[in-house]
């Protein structure tokens, strides 16, 4: 049974040890959310299983529903094919999605370890299908999109700048922390131009070591959630 309250995520592979693996990988950025491997045959060879994906849908499901990702299309088959034979309560709330499994995975596994419901795990997943962080490429390497957003600050708008200490960067971990802090305030929230609640647009900035951060808020009421992230940022994510 999945964790209570949190959308499940479910990576189908035709390998157990890539399964496994992305459940590992996942798991640093979403430790209690409830992230599942349904790898490789019953006898464990690779190719794919009926019975390994539908036992992990309900080791995956605790009611908030379960996000299911796979690597090759006879996984989608089979994943379809387990779908059919669920109860139609439950079927209602598990959603195979069209994203790639290392970006896609750890995008859902972070919005559902934030307590977001499944539509919003979802986006999260197919975000990482491409056209959804090309607003950010510009701004890859912390280059002048984090220059444009300081110089031209919104009337209403609050900005907090400050230097990554980070040694390794805003790598996948951090970035998971600064998206679900950000996810817990309601207002709209930039780091260097893009959206802190955006994992894969955080990610794709490539900031490293020294890189300035500009974070910012056009939000009259978006005061706390810039300081938050801003202190979080400083604090080095528990890294430093």
């Amino acid at each position: 049974m999945g964790t209570l309250d949190k959308v499940g995520v479910l990576f189908v592979s035709h390998s157990a040890a890539i399964a496994t693996g992305l459940v590992e990988l996942a798991r640093q950025m979403a430790p209690t959310a409830a992230l599942v491997a349904a790898g490789g045959t019953d006898d464990g060879r690779i190719g794919t299983s009926f019975d390994l994906v539908t036992a992990g849908i309900a080791e995956a499901d605790s009611g908030s529903g379960v996000v299911v990702l796979c690597d090759l299309g006879s996984a989608i088959l089979t994943a379809e094919t387990a779908l059919d034979f669920l109860d139609d309560e439950v079927r209602e709330r598990v959603r195979i999605v069209d994203a790639p499994l290392v970006e896609g995975g750890v995008a859902a596994a972070v919005a559902a370890e934030a307590g977001d419901r499944l539509e919003v795990v979802v986006a999260a997943a197919e975000s990482a299908r491409g056209p959804a962080s090309s607003a950010s490429a510009g701004d890859v390497g912390g280059g002048t999109g984090a220059e444009s957003v300081a110089s031209v600050p919104e009337a209403s708008g609050y900005t907090r700048s400050i230097r990554l200490v980070n040694s390794d960067g805003l790598h996948a971990r951090p970035a998971a922390e600064l998206v679900k802090l950000a996810s817990t305030f309601p207002q709209k929230v930039t780091v260097n131009g893009t959206d802190a609640k955006s994992l894969l647009g955080i990610m794709s900035l490539g900031l490293t070591k020294g890189a300035q951060v500009d974070i910012t808020s056009a939000d009259v009421d978006g005061r706390a959630a810039v300081d938050a992230l801003a202190a979080l940022a400083e604090s080095g994510f528990g890294e430093a």
